[in-house]
């Protein structure tokens, strides 16, 4: 029997580099040296979305906590997210605006927050659902660590109308992160999380760069196919492996650049 795997041990990947969390140099790279730095990650092979949840789940059967991995993926969105203000000169120059859904994905987008307001970040998080609080394990206490930071503006928007407020003055965002959905989506989508989708476009039609956490939602990571509405954003920092969607036309048209960063899910998890 394969022993588990302590949280404890080191946190270099596979390749040597530091995962996110745990990364000192990684909110002083910008997306030139990001794509480097994680230049060993974007080579993997790709793989479906189905993969990537077997992959997840091996990996915290492993012993791995489902909040470590969490916490890399957030700490590498908070490092693009960064870098995408800078390199577009927006960085300090408005709030980051962070729409998060109910899941995990959304969960990325609070450890991003958090790690982005002690850079200095003003931050501003919407949780675009009709609970008060997200819905799964290791979102939820991430959400209790930022709602008692004085550092971030909390936004609860459970219907469309709640959602149009928050896009008056959207234009003087430094940037948008789409932390709303990952895969699985089918169907047009429905509010809030449509009329959310359609401010980050608007935001974007406004010149606000938009970073999307593992897909732009509403994109499939195995077929790149959208639903109705999906976000269309300039960067994209998906995890682990490369998406085989992502790789497709349509994932590539609504994706814009894309960024694979390491969250700690060992090579064990991969087989089988």
């Amino acid at each position: 029997m394969t022993p588990p795997i302590s949280a404890s041990r080191p946190t270099a990947g596979a390749t040597g580099v530091p995962l996110p969390a745990d990364d000192p140099e990684l909110l002083e790279l910008d997306l030139r040296d990001l794509r480097r730095h994680w230049a060993a990650t974007a080579a993997r092979p790709p793989m479906t979305a189905a993969a990537m949840t077997g992959a997840d789940l091996k990996a915290q059967a492993l012993g791995i906590p489902g909040e470590r991995l969490m916490e890399h993926a957030g700490a590498a969105v908070a490092a693009a997210a960064r870098a995408l203000a800078i390199d577009t000169d927006r960085w300090g120059k408005g709030p980051i605006v962070i729409l998060v859904g109910p899941g995990n994905n959304g969960g990325d987008g609070l450890v991003a927050a958090r790690r982005l307001a002690a850079a200095g970040a003003k931050i501003v998080v919407a949780l675009v659902a009709s609970g008060a609080r997200p819905t799964t394990p290791d979102a939820a206490r991430n959400w209790d660590r930022i709602v008692r930071d004085e550092r971030i503006t909390i936004v609860h928007t459970p219907v469309a109308r709640d959602v149009a407020m928050l896009g008056h003055g959207i234009e003087t965002a430094s940037i948008v992160v789409d932390a709303l959905l990952g895969t699985g989506v089918r169907g047009p989508l429905r509010d809030p999380i449509r009329a959310a989708v359609d401010l980050i476009n608007r935001a974007r039609g406004q010149m606000v760069p938009v970073l999307a956490v593992d897909t732009p939602t509403a994109v499939d990571l195995t077929s790149g196919d959208p639903s109705d509405p999906a976000v269309r954003a300039d960067l994209t920092v998906t995890f682990h492996r490369p998406k085989i969607g992502l790789a497709t036309r349509n994932g590539k048209a609504l994706a814009g650049r894309v960024l694979v960063a390491p969250i700690g899910i060992p090579a064990e998890a991969d087989r089988g």
